[in-house]
């Protein structure tokens, strides 16, 4: 296992009804403002819950933050947060609109030029303007990690951001906010919360017993659950596994100590920046492709996936390897998410070129656990997701 320092200093607030608990988690003399996306909170109960939460606030808020959060409604968001004195933000909604409030929290503070050079420059976020979560939407774990990802619609560009002071102060986590999640949402979550472990976890044998053994419960746990939750998402008990599950596997957890991969991740973004496909669905596109470029150097994490998480016992590390993507893939299906880039847009010819010159001009030359995976081999892998 590899030298490691953990801290994640989130406070999580787990269970029914939790959502009564969050006055007691911002402080009383705070301005806030309240942020959320399309407005399926105020359909579905949440909005009301946290409205009375808030009643002893001066709050103000901002709607309309979009599924992939966008730079310049971002911009809009910070003009309040300065022409109304905001010193506390809160985030009600899934991953969009949290990795969204995660760049306010940064832009707030940043005395830079522009605030697209947070992401641009990857500056790190040492210390951001507080705040909280109110988890909606099971999938991105944002609620309890430092990251965050921001499109720019007018350059077609998905990056990322991140640093220490941009983890939630808290985050309210109530399952059964998911009974009233469209299945296509739902399936997003699942496959989402399900490659991020394959990230940290198919890389090499480092003999980290632990952290394989909790990045396999939790790809077994996301297995078990994902029937009863596409059929029943009032099965409170399947809610709760679905929901804890997407959060620990990318809370930072599981990576510690483990080489990790995170190149679908980067290929993915790309895909959602051109197309605007959902993030997860580009996953599920580059990941099989991902893992059949690099099966010499994957194999034999592969095939330990296969045994310990898909029982699969016939035949040698190569067939049960090759076996376990076929598992992944079929899971996808399952799923109801289509795994090719053809089967999302008829304008895929000079993606791969496209994206791996990106790679290119952005200096990332060396994807992947090993650093090995420069932008001709991007391409090359990204032909073979068409």
């Amino acid at each position: 296992m590899n030298n490691f320092e953990f801290k994640n200093p989130t406070k999580i607030i787990f269970g029914k009804d939790a959502i009564e608990k969050l006055e007691n988690e911002i402080p009383k003399d705070a301005k806030v403002l309240l942020l959320y996306g399309g407005g399926s909170i105020k359909k579905n109960g949440i909005y009301e819950q946290v409205k009375k939460g808030l009643t002893n606030y001066d709050i103000v808020e901002f709607g309309g933050i979009p599924a992939n959060p966008e730079y310049a409604v971002l911009v809009d968001a910070l003009k309040v947060i300065k022409e109304e004195k905001v010193t506390y933000l809160l985030a009600v909604g899934g991953g969009s609109v949290i990795d969204g409030t995660k760049f306010l929290s940064s832009a707030a503070v940043y005395e830079g030029e522009t605030p697209w050079d947070i992401l641009s420059k990857n500056i790190r976020t040492e210390k951001g303007m507080p705040f909280g979560t109110v988890l909606t939407l099971p999938a991105t774990g944002s609620e309890m990690n430092s990251g965050a990802v921001i499109t720019r619609k007018e350059t077609k560009e998905k990056l990322a951001m991140g640093g220490p002071g941009l983890f939630p102060e808290f985050s309210i986590l109530d399952p059964q906010v998911i009974t009233s999640i469209p299945k296509r949402q739902l399936a997003n979550g699942l496959t989402d919360a399900f490659t991020h472990v394959l990230e940290q976890y198919l890389t090499y044998p480092n003999d980290a017993v632990l952290q394989d053994r909790f990045a396999e419960g939790i790809l077994q746990t996301i297995i078990e659950v994902t029937p009863k939750i596409l059929k029943d998402p009032t099965d409170y008990k399947a809610a709760s596994n679905f929901m804890w599950s997407c959060t620990m596997a990318l809370n930072g957890l599981i990576q510690k100590g483990v080489p990790t991969d995170w190149a679908i991740h980067a290929m993915g973004h790309e895909l959602t920046a051109i197309f605007g496909i959902d993030h997860a669905r580009t996953l599920a596109i580059v990941a099989p492709s991902h893992y059949k470029f690099n099966f010499e150097t994957k194999k034999e994490k592969l095939a330990q996936y296969g045994e310990r998480v898909w029982n699969l016992r016939e035949g040698n590390t190569n067939d049960k390897a090759h076996a376990a993507i076929e598992k992944t893939v079929a899971f996808f299906h399952e799923l109801g998410i289509d795994t090719k880039l053809s089967d999302y847009t008829k304008d895929y010819e000079g993606t791969a070129e496209k994206i791996a010159q990106r790679f290119t001009d952005r200096g990332w030359l060396g994807l992947g656990e090993h650093q090995s995976l420069s932008p001709e081999k991007v391409e090359e892998i990204l032909k073979m997701s068409y």
